[in-house]
């Protein structure tokens, strides 16, 4: 959560499907089952790939001129990513929104091949599969379920992507309620570049907050929050938007949005839900001096 550019390659770079035993997630790629399922973070993960888009080379080098310049490339980038072939019907007008990107296969080869199939597309089913097909190795309900759920994606994803089309003054009421693409790009021109932030927090901060670590509390999730809180801390807040579904896919499970949140012991972490959004600060005793 902390190197963006990372989150940035393990969306847009192929992903080892293989397994050693049940705890081994490397066949999820940065996701949680559970993400994939219910398609739940696309929010953070659309605004980190139009991030790329607009700000850095296919290396990560940071680029010149107007960013806003390249608003079209970005919008095209994540279309090319989300590319799904369209299912069988009437031919679509030409006014209708499509689904199926294929003519951007040359732009961006890694993220759509020449079927129209996108990346997310791509990894979805391959995961699935290799959930259906390994049962030994992945949980007993994601085996028993990853068929059903490989069957009906292209079905619900196509829709997905519809409405991540919907203008932003559309007054439907399917466009009220999803994220779009042009939220996506408008929120990355406002982030900037992808960050590498790599926070290293003091010693002594460290042995206290291991002293007041609940005991099944992870020793990684207490630093992690504070040095990503250090890293997003607006000037005119002291509130941090927490994206518990990112947060879990980060971790490599959902033991983190489940259990742990309400673990945190609040002399540290304080928690709200205000407007429907999960946020939290770190009291000052336990930043850095």
């Amino acid at each position: 959560m902390l190197n963006e550019w990372q989150e940035f390659l393990d969306y847009t770079r192929p992903v080892e499907y293989q397994a050693s035993g049940k705890k081994d997630t490397t066949w999820l790629g940065r996701f949680t089952f559970e993400a994939l399922r219910d398609f739940s973070g696309m929010n953070r993960i659309l605004t980190i790939l139009a991030r790329g888009f607009l700000f850095h080379t296919s290396d990560g080098t940071r680029l010149p001129g107007d960013p806003r310049e390249r608003i079209a490339f970005a919008h095209d980038g994540l279309c090319a990513w989300c590319s799904i072939p369209e299912g069988e019907g009437k031919e679509k007008e030409d006014w209708q929104h499509r689904t199926d990107f294929a003519s951007l296969h040359k732009q961006f080869p890694n993220l759509v091949d020449v079927e129209g199939c996108g990346w997310f597309s791509r990894h979805f089913h391959r995961a699935m599969q290799f959930a259906a097909e390994h049962p030994k190795l992945v949980r007993k309900n994601y085996a028993d379920c990853a068929s059903q759920l490989d069957k009906n994606f292209d079905r619900v994803w196509r829709s997905k992507v519809l409405q991540y089309q919907t203008m932003a003054l559309s007054t439907s009421t399917e466009g009220a309620w999803t994220i779009r693409f042009d939220d996506m790009v408008a929120d990355a021109l406002e982030l900037g570049p992808l960050r590498c932030m790599d926070i290293k927090l003091p010693a002594e901060l460290m042995k206290r907050l291991e002293l007041v670590c609940p005991e099944k509390l992870p020793a990684n999730v207490l630093p992690t929050l504070v040095a990503y809180y250090l890293a997003n801390r607006p000037e005119d807040s002291d509130w941090v938007a927490l994206p518990v579904t990112n947060f879990d896919c980060y971790f490599g499970d959902t033991n983190f949005g489940r259990k742990y949140l309400n673990q945190l012991p609040q002399t540290v972490i304080e928690r709200s839900n205000s407007f429907g959004v999960s946020r939290y600060r770190v009291r000052e005793e336990y930043l850095p001096k």
